[in-house]
């Protein structure tokens, strides 16, 4: 007989449980990017939407450590870069990106952007992903390329070039910047991020070494299609979730 699997995917019929759930995953992300050395300073922004006011979008406070936030320190901001809810400002990268990518795209439901080393490395270079793990094949064919570099982003137009260039992807390189990824779940979102990263610093490692075999292309969309849904990216978070969790309870806060 088959067994359950151990984490069940929520389902909410009220509004408010399902934004408290966001925001704890949410405050989940940013402990688990602190953990993983995504911070640069002020840099970096992972957002929810918020269930109830479809363009308003929850975010972390401009300056507090990754490492710090629960789920009482989020921000709720509006279409206009209003600070709706809590006490600290809004870093206006994180508005002039997310805002463009939340309205672009309804499907979304969380993005993740952050100054991670690998990714910026691998930025640099203004290409895509090549296929060489099973891992990277969830980006196959589903990550876009913003192939500009104009400074910090602080003009709403060029979050629109951005949700422009993610498209109707997953995820976005962002030139000479970082990485972009989105989700129907914070928990997606994050854990392309997370995944994404680890491809960029993989396929660096892979390419100071020789010449990587590529997987060829019936088998890298049937590999994206095994490991690169949304099911699979909320079910990757899980266990980093429950580790976070027990390790740093005060994340509920």
């Amino acid at each position: 007989m088959e067994k359950p699997l151990p984490y069940e995917y929520p389902q909410f019929d009220d509004p408010a449980a399902e934004r408290q759930h966001r925001k704890e995953r949410l405050a989940g992300a940013f402990r688990l990017f602190g953990r993983f050395g995504f911070s640069e300073g002020v840099a970096g922004h992972i957002t929810a939407r918020d269930p109830e006011r479809p363009d308003h979008f929850w975010v972390n406070p401009f300056g507090v450590p990754f490492g710090h936030i629960s789920a009482s320190d989020l921000l709720l901001v509006n279409d206009e870069g209003d600070v709706v809810e809590g006490d600290i400002a809004v870093n206006r990268a994180a508005f002039a990106i997310h805002a463009a990518i939340h309205k672009a795209r309804p499907d979304v439901v969380a993005a993740a952007h952050s100054h991670s080393v690998y990714g910026k490395a691998f930025s640099s270079l203004g290409r895509l992903l090549d296929p060489l793990t099973q891992d990277s094949c969830a980006f196959y064919d589903d990550h876009g390329l913003f192939d500009e570099y104009t400074g910090v982003v602080i003009d709403t137009s060029e979050g629109d070039r951005i949700a422009k260039a993610l498209g109707d992807y997953k995820a976005a390189i962002l030139l000479n910047h970082g990485l972009l990824t989105v989700g129907t779940t914070v928990d997606a979102a994050a854990w392309w991020f997370i995944t994404m990263e680890r491809t960029c610093q993989a396929q660096l490692a892979a390419d100071a070494a020789g010449t990587p075999r590529r997987i060829e292309h019936d088998v890298a969309t049937l590999t994206r299609t095994q490991v690169g849904s949304e099911f699979g990216g909320w079910l990757s978070f899980q266990p980093l979730f429950a580790q976070i969790s027990r390790d740093e309870p005060d994340l509920f806060n």
